[in-house]
């Protein structure tokens, strides 16, 4: 066994426990992408189920309406109701220390501090990944990543009309389930995000946050030369950059550079699902039979979804000003 204080692993474990709330804050406050699908109603706890299952509207009721007297009411059965079911993901992220930083780290302090800079290690790397993941199409590592926005808005081929969350957007009967796509073909203009921001909007049902990379928010912010630029207050508290479109915030993340693309997101419809037993839950440290070191692993079960794909906007195509 390595030298040390006999009780560093109980030490290691309560430590860590108490600091994962300061942890998962800091890591989903620190991306606006990140910020926005965990600020509000966009993280939903989930206890258990072989699926996650997500219940859509997309029908009206046909019954609804007008009548005087004795007229007949329609009793006629209603469609319009269906669900997007979407499969657990996990996520991992481990903190190891080996047996001659344990040696050095004798004391309780010291081996708070050894421990504080693990997680700061760990945190940084979760933050780069999980970001990176959020703006994919959770076809990477083999198809183990989770959703992200390509899939859940662009799917990938741009055209906003694939197979997703068990609903073939690519039938006519589905086209409710298809985001609002636009290929912009050139530089950005505030006619064609107007476009598509207005598409993805019904009345006061509208996007709730603008994505892009940074040339692009860069082009934006060149078209309103000589003019106020007002920002959100919300967003400016978080530390982000940002504009306002239509009232909508719009800011930029280093994922998207030389992508030439523009997410327009209502956040009311992208849910990030948590496992309620099982969100950044750390493991207790261990000592592997075979190494001479400790571990402890964080543990996600959860998922991207969406709930309302005609309510997103995606631009794609847009060169640099």
């Amino acid at each position: 066994m390595a030298a040390g204080n006999a009780n560093f692993d109980e030490i290691l474990s309560t430590t860590l426990k108490n600091y994962i709330p300061k942890l998962t804050d800091n890591i989903f406050s620190a991306r606006p992408l990140f910020y926005a699908l965990t600020n509000g109603q966009t993280i939903r706890r989930v206890s258990g189920g072989a699926n996650i299952v997500v219940p859509l509207i997309y029908g009206t009721n046909s019954t609804a309406g007008s009548y005087s007297g004795t007229d007949t009411i329609s009793t006629t059965a209603q469609t319009g109701i269906s669900a997007a079911e979407y499969s657990w993901k996990q996520y991992a992220a481990t903190v190891t220390i080996n047996g001659i930083e344990e040696a050095k780290n004798n004391g309780e302090a010291q081996i708070i501090d050894l421990l504080e800079g693990k997680i700061f290690q760990t945190q940084e790397t979760i933050i780069e990944n999980m970001n990176t993941m959020f703006f994919g199409n959770s076809t990477g590592n083999g198809g183990k990543d989770w959703n992200g926005l390509s899939a859940c808005v662009g799917l990938g081929n741009d055209d906003g009309s694939a197979a997703f969350a068990g609903i073939d957007a690519t039938d006519a009967d589905n086209s409710w389930w298809r985001s609002q796509v636009q290929n912009v073909g050139g530089a950005i203009t505030q006619a064609k995000m107007a476009t598509t921001y207005n598409d993805a909007s019904v009345g006061n049902d509208q996007p709730t946050i603008i994505i892009t990379g940074q040339a692009q928010y860069e082009a934006y912010e060149a078209l309103l030369e000589g003019q106020i630029r007002y920002t959100d207050t919300d967003m400016a508290d978080g530390g982000f950059q940002n504009l306002l479109f239509k009232g909508c915030p719009i800011t930029f993340d280093g994922v998207l550079a030389g992508e030439g693309k523009m997410y327009m997101l209502n956040t009311k419809y992208l849910q990030l699902v948590a496992h309620s037993d099982v969100w950044f839950k750390p493991t207790p440290f261990v000592r592997p039979t075979n190494q001479d070191a400790v571990f402890s692993q964080l543990l996600c079960y959860g998922e991207l979804t969406t709930s309302n794909r005609a309510r997103q906007g995606y631009l794609y195509g847009i060169t640099p000003a």
